[in-house]
């Protein structure tokens, strides 16, 4: 099937969810977008209404390592039986369309029909790509999160910073509530224009309305302050890594607040966030050497992981990194931010994708900016590789595109490359 279009619509998808009787209309939900943090934030958000007593459906991509992944209910993916009555009933309607729908409209369409049919309390739905022109964007949501906004899929998106935050933007309905994560005043006032345009019943911005007061290095993640409109929480533990996580953790309980009416239980928040886990964001998988995965794959990610790497995992040994990235990337962009973390060595590869960007080209591009280089065959030849180059006490980085730390992960956790 198409994996994507030439020209954005939402018809393919509106007609397909009118087939099905609207089950995006059979729970109240939560819409996430945002340029980074978009996939922590959906996972906040779901542990702070599981642990207020909510069964929550979510919606995600991509996943790490099956499919099944993108669609849980109390962040339990959905079993191999239900996703395959869904995807068999699904199949009966394709003659009724009047387009073949692209293999994200299915993933999206199974996942509100499976929500409506257990009958969640709520949904949090993470936006694709953008936010106008998504075919999550079928949601009516009662809230609307955009985390923040910065260069990425900018063959799509843009060309211009305010053309990508305006058309996030476009998930923010009439009659909801929306939460703003991003701080850079003339992206807040495009963001808040059109939250206005749209009918938005309040608007909470990070630094005004919310914030994240306190972010503290802890063992395992942040111990955070995070002020809310209607309250304050002080000393709350995310075990997530990365000062990046203090911020989501905000936009995440501001949602919560805003998707209830209401400030939440102080004992809540606390069960909410320990019940956190995000796979690929700055997850430790080894020791000996120190091993990190983190799905960064736009420069404002790896801006991130620089700071983290430099912050949370600093080390006596050489640092080693594996890339792999997308073709539309600026590979010496990209790779620009490891220059101060101590990595000496990339080992460069090309993720298994139709879109990898060439192996040869991120080498050359490591080479210009003063790392040495090598180029490995595959995701798992380059992490046998990197492992062989970096000594005990050093770091080896997995970073670039998910699929390669998908591939990374469970080529070391499990021994075998990603099927």
């Amino acid at each position: 099937m198409p994996s994507r279009r030439a020209l954005p619509t939402l018809d393919r998808m509106r007609e397909l969810v009118d087939l099905l009787g609207h089950p995006e209309q059979a729970f109240p939900s939560i819409h996430v977008t945002g340029t980074n943090g978009k996939g922590s934030t959906a996972a906040m958000i779901t542990a702070l209404l599981g642990a207020n007593g909510l069964s929550v459906g979510t919606y995600t991509s991509p996943n790490l390592s099956r499919v099944n992944e993108r669609i849980s209910r109390n962040a339990e993916p959905i079993t191999d039986e239900s996703f395959t009555e869904l995807l068999s009933a699904l199949s009966l309607l394709e003659p009724l369309l009047s387009e073949r729908p692209t293999r994200f409209e299915l993933l999206t369409a199974a996942a509100f029909k499976w929500f409506a049919d257990e009958a969640v309390d709520a949904g949090v739905i993470e936006v694709g790509l953008g936010g106008t022109w998504d075919c999550t964007n079928v949601v009516d949501a009662d809230v609307s999160v955009v985390t923040n906004i910065s260069f990425d899929h900018t063959e799509v998106l843009g060309p211009t910073l305010e053309g990508i935050a305006s058309d996030k933007a476009g998930i923010i309905k009439a009659g909801s509530r929306a939460v703003i994560g991003e701080t850079d005043l003339a992206l807040v006032e495009v963001l808040c224009s059109r939250a206005a345009e749209a009918g938005a019943v309040e608007v909470w911005v990070l630094g005004t309305e919310f914030d994240c007061t306190a972010n503290r290095l802890a063992v395992g993640g942040r111990m955070v302050d995070l002020r809310t409109p209607r309250a304050i929480y002080e000393e709350v533990f995310v075990p997530l890594r990365g000062a990046h996580q203090g911020t989501n953790a905000a936009c995440a309980l501001a949602a919560a607040e805003a998707f209830f009416g209401a400030p939440l239980d102080e004992a809540v928040v606390d069960e909410g966030f320990d019940a956190v886990s995000v796979p690929g964001r700055l997850e430790v998988v080894g020791r000996h050497p120190l091993c990190l995965l983190d799905g960064a794959h736009n420069v404002a990610g790896m801006e991130a992981l620089a700071s983290a790497i430099i912050e949370e995992f600093a080390v006596a040994g050489s640092g080693v990194a594996v890339v792999g990235m997308l073709t539309g990337r600026d590979p010496s962009a990209m790779l620009a931010p490891l220059r101060r973390t101590g990595i000496e060595l990339v080992v460069a590869c090309a993720p298994n994708s139709p879109r990898a960007m060439s192996n040869d080209v991120v080498a050359e591009a490591a080479r210009s900016l003063g790392f040495s280089a090598l180029v490995a065959d595959s995701v798992t030849e380059a992490v046998t590789v990197a492992r062989s180059r970096t000594p005990d006490d050093g770091l080896l980085v997995v970073a670039g595109s998910l699929y390669v730390v998908a591939d990374a992960r469970a080529f070391i956790l499990e021994g075998a490359p990603r099927v």
